[in-house]
């Protein structure tokens, strides 16, 4: 997992990634952001299958791993958050779902949801947490292997989703809510399809805690 990037490409992705989250607040990478996301939510809706009265087939992987995926894509408190654990804990989030090569399933709240979080704890950002804690909450919102809208939304009663934190689960329901052990969250787009797994949008940090 500490191994060094073994091409080009992913050294330019990494650096972009830090680039990125460290200079958020400058105009000119401003400029880039909003370019990047225009371009990613192209990718995101080409790339999505999901319809609200269907779970088509699952899609087939995309060209970009998970870690570029959100670089853009409303997702930098995400990011940002898996930067933090990986600095604070060595963790190692950043380069499993930047180069790893395994399947993941990744329920990923928009920056939206973390501001809303943030301002529910009465705290001004994800460093404001205990990086442990931080963990646990992201590793709440993955699960192993590759699963598309269509095995993850049950067309009856609930599905209940295994996640990478130790005996910690959540259930999904038709309606495309997601019941989590501390709140609820509801999935607002499906199917983004990556290299090492799929990614659905969800509008709430779901907890683990209650």
């Amino acid at each position: 997992m500490k191994r060094f990037y073994k091409s080009i490409p992913q050294i330019a992705t990494c650096l972009m990634l830090t680039l990125f989250v460290l200079s958020c607040n400058t105009e000119d990478m401003s400029t880039m952001q909003d370019d990047t996301t225009a371009s990613l939510y192209e990718i995101i809706e080409a790339n999505s299958t999901y319809s609200s009265s269907t779970a088509k087939a699952a899609p087939k992987k995309g060209s970009d791993p998970i870690a570029a995926i959100a670089i853009g894509a409303d997702f930098t408190q995400l990011v940002a958050a898996l930067m933090y654990v990986d600095e604070q804990l060595d963790a190692g989030l950043v380069n499993l779902f930047l180069n790893g090569t395994d399947q993941f399933t990744v329920f990923a709240p928009t920056d939206e949801a973390f501001s809303a979080l943030y301002a529910a704890l009465g705290i001004d950002g994800i460093t404001d947490l205990d990086a442990e804690l931080v963990l646990s909450v992201l590793q709440y919102h993955v699960t192993t292997g590759r699963r598309a809208s269509n095995s993850v939304v049950p067309k009856n009663g609930m599905r209940t989703i295994e996640t990478l934190l130790p005996d910690a689960t959540f259930d999904v329901y038709p309606d495309l809510s997601i019941m989590a052990i501390g709140n609820s969250a509801n999935i607002m787009d499906a199917d983004i399809s990556a290299s090492n797994g799929i990614i659905h949008v969800i509008d709430t940090v779901i907890l683990p805690i209650e």
